[in-house]
């Protein structure tokens, strides 16, 4: 936390320090310093080189997009964006519909406001007390968190703890997670007050003016270039920000907070109860709960101030800034520390909180190694949005109603189910007694998870409603194997059918010659109805259904309602009203579309490893050779299982003949996909026997034995249909615990360059004491702790996995960028303009095939030897040691057997993504 005298004279002004409190800040921030051991040598790096020259090469054809929008349009959001940074919170109206304004109201509101300027007050003088006895510890030489509170103003930090109160939900919320909340609101929040006060606000208007030179379609740059580049030319590379505290400090200032808010607020006893006099009560209480088997601390409203909230329906959500999708196109990342959004500090690879070793990783990685997925992230956040407000009209109107569980659309709390009215009567049996707590508990449960779905689908619709008119971006990041996610958390395309629904591209594309044709197709596509059929199949169907879907586009609530009847019914009816504009158009090639056109892979964790086993008959089950019809690997596998049922049906095997008529794909369908990213014979058990019970006429006491006796047939049709697949998956596993077992966390680098390692440890404990409650935090996330072994050797496969998905989407996504596409990602799913479908299918194919061209589990292996069998010890081995040592060895050496698969094959499958 070093800061030079400009910046620590810049931060006492604001804060209004004497003399004596700036020399005790500046000795307790000195040891408040976390120490940084020394890293360690860095692990052997992969050539990337090869799979990045057709992105970065200056030879051949480049036509980067631009956005739509002239460069002082584009100011003008950055302006606005700066605004909303800068005072860290964004209020937006609630859609919740809105009561009619009665007396009631009006009193709770001019209630809540004089409580809130009594609450203010009173968390000021609260907050200048506690500063004051922290000061004298520190004067005492005693650890304090007296610079921490020194940080932010007294008025920021009221604010603060005000949103924060506001939030709490009625049943109040873990005092470690409050902490927590607290904690970084205070970090980040003194981020953005750091870049303000050390003028780096200044810079960063002038150097983004410059750089929307290179996205606003009204000027041209001397060279086009990639985002990142564009950025890096402009100027020397920023300067390595604040490192961020350390989970204690976070977890100690949080809790500091929580106990001032506990301490400060009180609201009268008359508004608990009628006849109550004036006398104050706290308005949090902390109370112990359990929580499964354990017991913890809670923060909970008083009921009375729950009350005055609901009275009042103050109609005003307020959100942090990071939540909340940006109003200009995102900072390009430029390094781990720099991108996303303009001020507010954001982290290049998610993890918990506390977690470092993901950093030091990223840190200690040549900078050239991570441009593919910097400049994936970026081309990602560049996209811009805005709201489909045709979809988003009938959903609040569904929503403000009683909405629909069917649709995905979350009742309001009034529909919740409710117990049997009546007092238990005299006398009732002990079992009756037990029935209506088993009847009551179940209705507190489903009103719990309706009212979490319900705030959830109210902050999603509410800032859908707050951007409606506008066009918006969604920085992103991604996870430690190399997955992709957009940072707004609430309104995304990674959501629900209805979230993704409400999303369409703020720039449009001619359709061109075929973009209505791959418009009805995905039409298609969402309805789930042909999934089988070839593409001509289903463009005949949607020409069948024409009368349907323009019955859809024009009457959705009164009309035949065919949309409902989708597994994606809102991007369905999304889809309906697009191709009903442009089929009504006087030249539908010529009709500016919006909408987002998809193409999913076929199973896609099996496609990769049918590609790295070379393997024929898995990569026909996964559309990998070409074929007229899409292959369908769940049927295959459900067909293989009823030929192993019929030969034990034949020898009398009693589960296998009450099993005939039963074995079906959306039996094995769960099992079969979560295969290839780890799921056990006990948890494909479980899958199986929740499908079973689903079914009506199965007999029930035959559950138990069925799931058991199906998981068995799942897992050996599998071992037939993809042979190479399991001898893959079974050396990752047996490779993973070998490496845990000698002491290390499993680590490997992508194909592009992205190092990953596998956050899986034995629990660390510190103790946060002292105060309402002393808390006992637990951290299983950092090489400070011994590994997890079973966790990472069942870690290690759908990681390694996910680590090649990312990699295809990435490579896919930099060579779309090359082509002057718009591209998005849902992971293996891949949106662009329905004209851009042929050319975004070709780039998918070439790249997937250039990725597995790869010598990828020869690259593996002789990676995991050098980084865990090539450096000496130190210390004297035993002979366990030494015997482990060469078992690992051998083992990682023992690269599975492959194929005689053609991968050139994939280029030609029409099924691969469709």
């Amino acid at each position: 936390m070093a800061r030079d005298g400009l910046q620590l004279q810049q931060l006492f002004t604001e804060v209004a320090l004497s003399k004596e409190e700036r020399d005790v800040v500046l000795k307790a921030v000195a040891k408040a310093e976390p120490t940084v051991s020394p890293p360690p040598q860095p692990p052997p790096q992969v050539n990337t080189s090869t799979l990045l020259k057709g992105v970065y090469t200056k030879d051949g054809p480049v036509s980067y997009p631009k956005l739509h929008l002239p460069l002082q349009t584009l100011k003008d959001l950055f302006q606005q964006q700066l605004h909303v940074e800068l005072t860290t919170s964004v209020y937006v109206q609630s859609v919740e519909k809105a009561p009619s304004l009665t007396k009631e109201m009006l009193q709770a509101r001019k209630t809540l406001k004089a409580l809130r300027a009594q609450w203010e007050a009173a968390l000021r003088r609260v907050l200048q007390e506690t500063k004051a006895s922290l000061a004298h510890q520190a004067h005492e030489g005693r650890p304090s968190l007296f610079p921490f509170l020194c940080l932010l103003s007294e008025r920021e930090l009221v604010r603060m703890l005000l949103q924060a109160l506001y939030a709490l939900p009625a049943q109040g919320e873990s005092l470690v997670v409050v902490a927590k909340d607290l904690g970084l609101r205070a970090f980040n929040r003194h981020m953005v007050q750091q870049k303000r006060l050390n003028n780096q606000v200044q810079a960063l208007e002038r150097r983004y003016s410059q750089y929307l030179h290179l996205l606003a379609c009204d000027t041209q740059v001397a060279t086009p270039c990639l985002p990142r580049q564009y950025w890096e030319s402009l100027g020397p590379p920023d300067a390595p920000p604040q490192q961020p505290w350390p989970l204690p400090v976070l977890m100690q200032l949080g809790k500091q907070l929580a106990e001032v808010l506990v301490q400060a607020v009180h609201m009268p006893l008359g508004l608990a109860m009628p006849q109550g006099s004036c006398r104050p009560i706290p308005v949090l209480y902390h109370v112990y709960s359990f929580r499964s088997y354990r017991q913890i601390g809670i923060l909970k409203p008083h009921p009375a101030f729950t009350q005055l909230l609901v009275a009042a329906a103050e109609p005003t959500l307020t959100f942090e800034t990071v939540d909340v999708p940006m109003l200009c196109p995102p900072l390009p990342w430029t390094s781990p520390h720099t991108g996303a959004f303009l001020l507010s500090p954001t982290k290049l690879m998610r993890a918990v909180e506390g977690t470092t070793q993901h950093q030091r990783l990223l840190e200690r990685c040549p900078p050239t190694n991570l441009h593919g997925a910097l400049d994936t992230l970026t081309q990602l956040g560049n996209c811009a949005w805005r709201v489909n407000g045709r979809v988003l009209d009938l959903v609040l109107e569904l929503f403000r109603d009683k909405g629909c569980s069917r649709l995905g659309v979350p009742p309001p709390p009034s529909e919740a189910p409710r117990p049997r009215e009546g007092h238990l009567p005299p006398g009732a049996s002990p079992a009756h007694k037990a029935e209506l707590r088993r009847e009551l508990a179940g209705c507190l449960k489903v009103a719990r998870e309706m009212h979490s779905l319900r705030v959830d689908a109210l902050y999603r619709l509410s800032l859908a409603q707050h951007l409606r008119h506008r066009i918006f971006w969604l920085p992103h990041n991604m996870d430690f194997r190399g997955r992709t996610y957009p940072c707004p958390p609430h309104f995304n395309h990674l959501g629900s059918d209805l979230a993704r629904a409400l999303l369409e591209f703020a720039e449009g594309r001619p359709l061109g010659p075929h973009g209505l044709t791959w418009l009805k197709m995905h039409l298609v596509n969402l309805t789930g109805l042909r999934k089988r059929d070839s593409l001509q199949a289903r463009l005949a169907f949607a020409d069948k259904m024409m009368d349907h879907i323009l019955d859809s586009a024009d009457q959705p609530m009164t009309g035949r309602k065919w949309w409902m009847e989708s597994e994606e019914p809102w991007q369905t009816l999304a889809c309906c009203m697009e191709v009903a504009q442009a089929v009504r158009a006087p030249d539908p090639a010529a009709y500016i579309s919006h909408l987002p056109v998809h193409q999913d892979g076929s199973c896609n964790g099996l496609q990769h490893y049918a590609a790295l086993g070379r393997d024929s008959v898995g990569a026909a089950s996964v559309n990998l050779l070409p074929s007229d019809l899409p292959q369908d690997v769940y049927s295959g596998v459900a067909a293989q299982v009823e030929v192993f049922r019929r030969q034990d049906a034949a020898r009398g095997v009693r589960v296998a003949q009450v099993l005939e008529g039963f074995i079906s794909r959306k039996v094995v369908k769960q099992t079969v996909m979560t295969v290839v990213y780890g799921v056990t014979r006990y948890g494909g058990r479980l899958q199986i026997e929740k499908r079973l019970r689903e079914l009506d006429n199965f007999p029930q006491e035959f559950v138990w034995d069925a799931s058991h006796y199906l998981v068995r047939q799942v897992f050996s049709s599998l071992q037939e249909m993809f042979s190479s697949t399991r001898a893959i998956q079974r050396w990752l596993t047996e490779s993973a615990r070998l490496i845990s077992q000698a002491g290390w966390a499993v680590e490997w680098v992508t194909p592009l360059g992205i190092p990953v390692i596998q956050p899986y440890h034995h629990d660390s404990k510190f103790l946060v004491k002292g105060g309402l409650q002393s808390i006992t935090c637990s951290s299983s996330r950092d090489t400070s702790q011994k590994p997890n072994t079973l966790k990472q050797k069942n870690g290690f496969p759908p990681n390694f996995i996910h680590s090649l998905d990312s990699t295809h989407m990435m490579l896919t996504a930099l060579h779309c960028y090359r082509k002057g596409l718009t591209f998005v990602s849902v992971h293996d799913c891949f949106w662009t303009h329905a004209a851009d479908v042929p050319v975004m299918n070709q780039v998918c194919r070439e790249q997937f095939v250039r990725l597995h061209s790869q010598p990828i589990l020869q690259d593996l292996s002789q990676f995991l030897v050098k980084r865990f069998c090539s450096s000496p010890s130190t210390r004297p081995q035993s002979l366990s040691q030494r015997v482990l040592t060469t078992k690992l060895l051998e083992t990682l050496l023992s690269v599975p057997k492959t194929g005689a698969f053609d991968l050139e094959q994939v280029k030609h499958s029409t099924y691969f993504f469709s």
